[in-house]
């Protein structure tokens, strides 16, 4: 009986152990300013779904000359002096998910790199940020740190190539005092080989993380001087002679992340829930490597030239008249009008890039960022399309929404020619917490999108924003 039960415990321990190592994970980076955004745009903690990500990435905080960790914007971290309360709400998002493993970023694109390249070139300056992450971390119960360098030995760095190693002696500190508390250590880091060689000691760092968030995008941007594809997932056309490793592709990334010894099950793949936008020198040559002349158009929300979100491109695609194409070769839509020229990810695309990395056994997919996606399901049924794609295409579960009907009291195919006489935001004229958008469908077609304000607000069609009660008669 006793070898039995015994054996039983160890089948057990097995397969809780094995389902533990093989479940895929979907790493979601929050990026904490899109609460100033406006419109549509706007996206507070309060926006994010809780059951599509495994792991979600709070960005950014930053550091000072004495390397500590510090908050970047304590209106929005904190809840001293009216603030947002930011780090408290994003962990309480565990309450919705008791699954949900929590990470704040440190670093990212604004924050530089001098600053990163003194720090970790000093003892005392290496244990100030330990100690103040581990400070951080703790205090408002995150299960671990995300370290965002951007990048070891490039662009403003102070000491150049002692970067790689400094940067590997930090990651060794830090992990001996995390593991103290069982708390995990990641990091995002660039992708090609071109510049992650100069930046990386991949094997030494290897060891000390327990993920590693690949950013496989911005492959092309809008200073090239030619189009190009934000994460092709295989070369176009244009690049048949060079080495898979050199490429800008997604294939590419993977093969040299692990050829150069970082464990596949370690290994996360980045994928983009945006686009760049080029402007064409001649909108009569308007392929892929067509002459550009610099930054395309800007999305509603994000307000950045050669930038746009999945969320700003899609409602773009049904308001306006674009030609929709496809690289079969590099497997990634992209689309242009006029001398307008934009790459993109869709559903579809972003698929293909995940069962492509499975064949490697990558331990999941990181998304940069959730804000970007089709949150607010105003192109499609349903929120996060992109997000719900690589969530299906990793095999994973996901809870549909609870869906709410589109009017309490009039039926639901109805609402949208009793509510819509045009395109825009509309009052619901039953409960004041919540609203309509009205966007045309792809036959022309006014159709209703119920949205709701953030706890405690109501929707003032006036000023066609959420606002406090006392400021709007309902």
């Amino acid at each position: 009986m006793y070898k039995l039960l015994l054996l039983a415990f160890c089948a057990f321990v097995f397969s809780v152990t094995y389902g533990a190592a093989n479940e895929k994970r979907v790493i979601c980076y929050y990026g904490s300013w899109a609460t100033y955004r406006n419109s549509l745009g706007k996206f507070d903690v309060s926006d994010i779904n809780a059951g599509l990500c495994t792991h979600l990435v709070y960005t950014f905080l930053g550091i000072n000359t004495k390397g500590a960790v510090i908050s970047l914007d304590p209106y929005l971290d904190y809840a001293d002096n009216w603030g947002k309360d930011n780090l408290r709400k994003f962990n309480a998002l565990k309450q919705q998910n008791p699954e949900l493993k929590t990470l704040i970023a440190v670093g990212g694109w604004i924050e530089g790199s001098a600053k990163y390249s003194l720090m970790t070139a000093k003892p005392a300056l290496r244990k100030n940020f330990i100690d103040t992450a581990l400070e951080m971390v703790r205090k408002y119960n995150f299960d671990g740190l995300d370290i965002d360098w951007e990048y070891p030995n490039r662009y403003d760095s102070v000491y150049g190539p002692a970067d790689v190693n400094n940067f590997s002696v930090l990651l060794k500190e830090l992990r001996e005092e995390f593991d103290k508390y069982g708390l995990l250590l990641t990091a995002a880091v660039s992708s090609v080989k071109k510049v992650a060689s100069q930046s990386y000691d991949i094997p030494v760092i290897s060891q000390y993380l327990d993920f590693i968030n690949v950013m496989a995008y911005d492959m092309y941007v809008a200073t090239n001087p030619v189009t190009g594809h934000n994460a092709p997932l295989h070369k176009s056309a244009h690049d048949e002679d060079v080495p898979i490793e050199d490429l800008y592709t997604v294939d590419g990334v993977l093969e040299y992340w692990l050829s150069q010894g970082c464990p596949s099950e370690k290994l996360v793949l980045g994928v983009p829930l945006y686009g760049h936008t080029f402007k064409l020198t001649n909108a009569k040559d308007n392929g892929v490597k067509a002459p550009s002349n610099g930054p395309g158009i800007a999305g509603p929300y994000t307000a950045t030239n050669g930038v746009i979100g999945y969320n700003e491109l899609c409602q773009k695609f049904g308001k306006e008249s674009w030609n929709l194409l496809y690289d079969d070769s590099a497997k990634v839509p992209y689309a242009v009008q006029n001398d307008n020229w934009v790459s993109y990810d869709d559903a579809d695309s972003l698929t293909e890039k995940v069962q492509y990395a499975l064949k490697y056994n990558v331990t999941g997919v990181m998304v940069w960022s959730i804000e970007t996606d089709d949150f607010r399901a105003i192109c499609q049924d349903e929120d996060y399309p992109l997000l719900r794609a690589i969530n299906n295409a990793l095999g994973r579960d996901v809870v549909a929404p609870s869906t709410t009907p589109a009017h309490p009291q009039i039926p639901a195919t109805t609402v949208s020619t009793i509510i819509c006489k045009e395109d825009g935001f509309q009052a619901n004229p039953e409960d004041c917490s919540s609203f309509y958008y009205c966007i045309r469908d792809a036959n022309g077609n006014l159709v209703a999108k119920l949205l709701h304000c953030p706890a405690n607000l109501v929707w003032d069609q006036t000023n066609q924003i959420c606002n406090y009660p006392d400021q709007v008669i309902c």
